[in-house]
C-alpha cells in the first residue's frame, strides 16, 4: 500500500468532482424535465420542492450552483436567498422566475443572486450560464479563510498567521476545503464521504484525514462533534 509522505497509509480514494446543483422548484414537472437535463450534462441534482426545504438543504449542505424559483411555498425564494447570504453561504445563485420585469431582475440582483432568468427560459442558454456561474465561482473564491490562516486551493498551500506554509495532499486540502467553505456546519463522516472521497466505503477514512490535518496544522484545526460528526475548531 503506499503512504502519504509523512508516512500514514494512502487510501484509494478520489476526490469528488461531479458539480453539485441545487434545483428548488415547485413545478414538479419542470422539476423533473431540469433534473433529467442536468444529469445528462454531468451534475448531481437535488430538488427542493418548497422555499423551507431549500433552505434547510442550502444551510446543510455544499452546491457548486443553486437554481431557485421565486415564487415557492411556504418561503419566498428571494427570502430564501437573503438567509443562505446572511450565513455565509457564497453558492452561486441562479434565480428562475415568471416575474421577469427589470424592476423584478433588479430586486432578485440585489438580494443576492449572480443571475436572473425569467419563465419561459431557453434551457442552451441556461446552461450557459451555470457554466458562466460556475467558471465565476472558481476564480473568485480560491482562498479558504479559517482561524488561524488561510488555505490556497489552488496550490493546497496552507498559509498559517506564523507566516508557516504547509503544502496538503490533494485530499487533505479537499477535506479542509469542505469544512471551512461552512465554518459553523457540523458534517458528519457520512456527508463527508459522500462531497470529498468518492469511491471510500469505510468511514475511517475520515478520521484518518481530519488525524493528517490536526498533526500537520495543529489539534484545535478540526473540532469533534459528539455524535454528529466534525467541523472547523476556533469558533467559541
Amino acid at each position: 500500500m503506499s503512504r502519504e509522505p509523512d508516512g500514514a497509509p494512502a487510501y484509494a480514494v478520489t476526490v469528488a468532482t461531479k458539480p453539485r446543483v441545487l434545483v428548488a422548484e415547485d413545478d414538479l414537472e419542470l422539476a423533473g424535465m431540469l433534473t433529467e437535463l442536468l444529469e445528462s450534462e454531468g451534475y448531481e441534482v437535488t430538488v427542493a420542492s418548497d422555499g423551507q426545504k431549500a433552505l434547510h438543504l442550502g444551510l446543510t449542505q455544499p452546491f457548486d450552483v443553486v437554481l431557485l424559483d421565486r415564487g415557492l411555498p411556504v418561503l419566498d425564494g428571494l427570502d430564501v436567498l437573503r438567509s443562505i447570504r446572511q450565513q455565509g453561504i457564497t453558492s452561486p445563485v441562479l434565480v428562475l422566475s415568471a416575474l421577469g420585469n427589470p424592476a423584478h431582475r433588479v430586486e432578485g440582483l440585489d438580494s443576492g443572486a449572480e443571475d436572473y432568468m425569467a419563465k419561459p427560459f431557453d434551457i442552451d442558454e441556461l446552461f450557459a450560464r451555470l457554466r458562466v456561474l460556475r467558471r465565476r465561482g472558481t476564480v473568485t473564491a480560491p482562498s479558504i479563510r479559517f482561524a488561524g490562516g488561510i488555505l490556497d486551493t489552488g496550490n493546497r498551500t496552507v498559509i498559517l498567521d506564523t507566516d508557516e506554509r504547509t503544502v496538503l495532499s490533494e485530499r487533505e486540502s479537499a477535506l479542509l476545503e469542505q469544512l471551512g467553505r461552512r465554518p459553523t456546519q457540523v458534517f458528519s463522516r457520512a456527508m463527508l464521504l459522500d462531497t470529498v472521497f468518492a469511491d471510500a466505503d469505510d468511514p475511517g477514512v475520515v478520521d484518518t484525514y481530519v488525524h493528517h490535518l490536526r498533526k500537520k496544522l495543529g489539534w484545535s484545526l478540526i473540532e469533534t462533534v459528539r455524535g454528529l460528526g466534525y467541523r472547523m475548531g476556533g469558533l467559541g
